[in-house]
């Protein structure tokens, strides 16, 4: 991978990891377009960090905050009523799914899963399922009234994001559509219950980086760098458009590009 590569899959990654438009088939479409080796699995948990690093110091008085009550619920009972520390074991509880099922699924998810076909049919049926969970969910609930139902329901929903394409916030927010939150309320628990799956799997995939001719430090330090300036600008973006419009406009689009993707692939245009 050279410099060029690495930016614009730096850029590509920070622009699509928070929209429900899956970061993963991005980072495994965009390169087949151009004709660039397949970054692999492990560039793309790595340069995932960058934008992990956005989600850390936008939410950081947040995160701070449910840390401390996390903390303090452990030694006082009492404590562990409150919204922070509830967060604190409603995320703990949500990664428990992704965990266990990526670790289990390790050897598809580096290759079957990386099939174009599969990508582009996960998009286009992720897409309609968005569609539907946005029409009919009930958006009445906010982040305060999350219970544990909520976080194990969300949680698995977001293993759901271990097949490219289904994309790890759109699993998320339509979960807590479905759970009946608010948009911009599932839109920043899904924020929130990232951190620690996305940083551990980055942190996993760190020692494969540059192995088997895959993308070398240079370029994944690059890529990361940008994943974060981007990735910042995008949570910015994201809940501030959930606040007053539809999932419309990802809806289409992820049918669109996930219809192209198959048609590429049948042409023999893309692999």
């Amino acid at each position: 991978m050279d410099a060029l590569q690495a930016i614009v899959l730096g850029i590509v990654q920070g622009l699509t990891e928070f929209l429900p438009i899956s970061s993963t088939a991005h980072l495994r479409i965009v390169p087949a377009i151009f004709g660039w080796q397949d970054p692999g699995t492990a560039f793309t948990a790595v340069v995932q960090l960058g934008t992990m690093l956005a989600v850390l110091i936008y939410f950081r008085d947040d995160l701070w905050r449910i840390l401390k009550a996390w903390v303090a619920g452990l030694r006082d009972p009492r404590q562990r009523r409150t919204l922070d520390a509830r967060l604190g074991w409603y995320i703990i509880l949500g990664t428990i799914p992704i965990g266990i099922l990526g670790l289990a699924l390790k050897h598809p998810i580096e290759h079957q899963f990386r099939s174009l076909y599969l990508i582009g049919a996960s998009l286009v049926v992720g897409g309609v399922v968005l569609a539907w969970i946005d029409i009919t969910a009930r958006r009445r609930r906010h982040i305060e009234q999350l219970d544990e139902r909520d976080g194990a329901f969300i949680g698995v929903a977001q293993a759901l994001a271990l097949v490219p394409g289904v994309s790890r916030s759109g699993a998320t927010i339509s979960a807590g559509l479905l759970r009946g939150l608010t948009r911009e309320a599932a839109a920043r628990y899904s924020f929130l219950l990232s951190v620690p799956a996305v940083v551990l799997s980055g942190l996993f995939e760190l020692k494969d980086v540059g192995s088997g001719g895959g993308a070398g430090a240079v370029s994944t330090v690059i890529a990361v760098l940008l994943a974060f300036v981007v990735g910042y600008a995008s949570i910015a973006f994201l809940l501030r458009y959930l606040a007053e419009h539809t999932l419309r406009i990802f809806v289409l689009y992820r049918v669109g590009i996930g219809l192209l993707v198959i048609v590429l692939a049948a042409a023999g245009a893309i692999a």
